[in-house]
């Protein structure tokens, strides 16, 4: 039994994170699901497409291979530079690396490569879909007179502005020639079945990778009321080009394509890992939601009220021990932009958590990123004890200044307490973690 104190707080955050990953990534999660799809095949296929993009897609692709030896595989999947592992690396199954967040040159190839896969298919066969974190992005195929340039300057102002991942793939999904279930169009008559990791809160399928196999129902007129509600710089074609009937996604497919979808990891399965791990330490464990969003900094002041309100009402009762206290929490939150500071959503969250905390004596947490990547930066996330700020000030660092410039990666990195895993290669977006330790 691993009972935290303050000597192993930040052993316990870590390794909390860690069974938190394991349950999500594909390796656990891929073989099983694939194993039930297949019971339910009434003969064998004639081929098997495997297509997909996002963070997990190369080694989604490789446990495919590994559950599916026995079947003839073929296609290409979109992962981000720097995700792809030697010993997951898909040997049937093409790779192409792009650009993440901002889509990038090989990203817009690659997409019309995907595409033209999934073109000519049969009604024999069957095109595996994998989905996750990142697909929108690394798959990005602007329509029709609209320039890989302007969609580039367009996602950079959306990123900056603080718009929510639902707003930036509605905005995605409407000037893209591949996405908002497209893509499946252009797969028919094949049967076509999605593995789905979700990042998004809420898990709607349609918004991971901005749904290329799933009908959209969003709208235009929504994608455009978005860039002007963010004052999004866009030209007078593109304006246009969004009131046109051309530009709308599919709101229904035809009742002849064969589709169907499976969520296979989403927050809820990382944050039930985690919880049931720390219970089995002695823990008292609370989740506060699967699905938590909105701005970083406010999140973090008000987890950190919650978190001192619980450490100071705490109560035994009589003859009893008391319990350390874990709160849990995923979902997505986001930053706005205004310092020119490095970080990214969970650095910045656990700044503001910090701030609020006050050095409280018992409380510890962790923020991090459950694709290994915070942001834009080489960290996770990161974690904080009762003498971080003091720490902070011992240095001549100023917390408040640090945050005001959203700069909470080198506020961190000063204090020896950013968390760094390398790409996990799976990614259910934001994990969050508030240790209260008993008097």
């Amino acid at each position: 039994m691993f009972q935290p104190d303050h000597d192993h707080a930040e052993s316990f955050l870590r390794r909390l994170f860690a069974e938190a990953i394991a349950a999500v990534v594909p390796a656990t999660c891929i073989p099983p699901a694939l194993q039930n799809f297949r019971r339910t095949l009434s003969s064998q296929p004639e081929r098997v497409i495997v297509i997909g993009a996002g963070k997990a897609a190369a080694a989604m692709a490789y446990w495919v291979e590994q559950a599916w030896s026995d079947l003839a595989l073929e296609g290409l999947v979109i992962t981000r530079y720097g995700h792809l592992d030697p010993k997951t690396m898909p040997r049937r199954i093409q790779v192409i690396e792009a650009a993440h967040p901002v889509p990038d040159h090989a990203g817009t190839q690659a997409a019309q490569a995907l595409l033209q896969r999934s073109q000519g298919l049969h009604e024999g066969d069957l095109v595996l879909a994998l989905w996750s974190g990142g697909g929108s992005a690394l798959m990005s195929l602007p329509s029709n007179g609209l320039s890989l340039a302007e969609k580039q300057e367009i996602n950079r102002a959306l990123l900056r502005c603080g718009a929510s991942i639902h707003e930036i793939n509605c905005v995605r999904k409407h000037l893209s020639a591949i996405k908002g279930g497209r893509l499946a169009l252009a797969c028919a008559p094949a049967r076509i079945h999605s593995l789905v990791i979700s990042d998004v809160a809420g898990d709607d399928a349609s918004v991971i990778a901005s749904g290329p196999t799933l009908p959209d129902a969003s709208t235009s007129a929504q994608a455009l009321d978005i860039l002007r509600r963010y004052r999004v710089p866009i030209s007078t074609a593109l304006e246009g080009y969004l009131q046109l009937p051309e530009s709308e996604t599919p709101k229904h497919f035809p009742t002849s394509l064969n589709l169907s979808f499976e969520l296979v990891a989403q927050a809820q399965t990382a944050l039930n890992a985690a919880a049931q791990w720390a219970r089995a330490q002695g823990i008292e464990v609370t989740i506060l939601s699967d699905r938590l969003d909105g701005d970083a900094r406010t999140l973090g002041r008000e987890h950190a009220a919650l978190a001192i309100q619980l450490a100071d009402q705490a109560q035994p009762k009589a003859g009893e021990r008391q319990l350390p206290q874990l709160l849990l929490s995923g979902g997505e939150t986001t930053v706005t932009l205004t310092g020119l500071g490095r970080g990214g959503r969970n650095t910045e969250y656990l700044l503001s958590c910090c701030l609020h905390l006050q050095g409280h004596p018992r409380i510890y947490a962790l923020a991090a990123d459950t694709d290994g990547i915070d942001g834009s930066e080489d960290n996770a996330g990161a974690w904080i004890g009762p003498h971080s700020l003091a720490r902070a000030a011992q240095q001549g660092l100023s917390a408040q200044e640090f945050l005001h410039n959203n700069d909470a990666y080198s506020f961190f990195e000063r204090l020896g307490g950013l968390l760094v895993t390398g790409p996990t290669l799976t990614n259910v977006n934001d994990f969050r973690a508030i240790l209260i330790l008993p008097e």
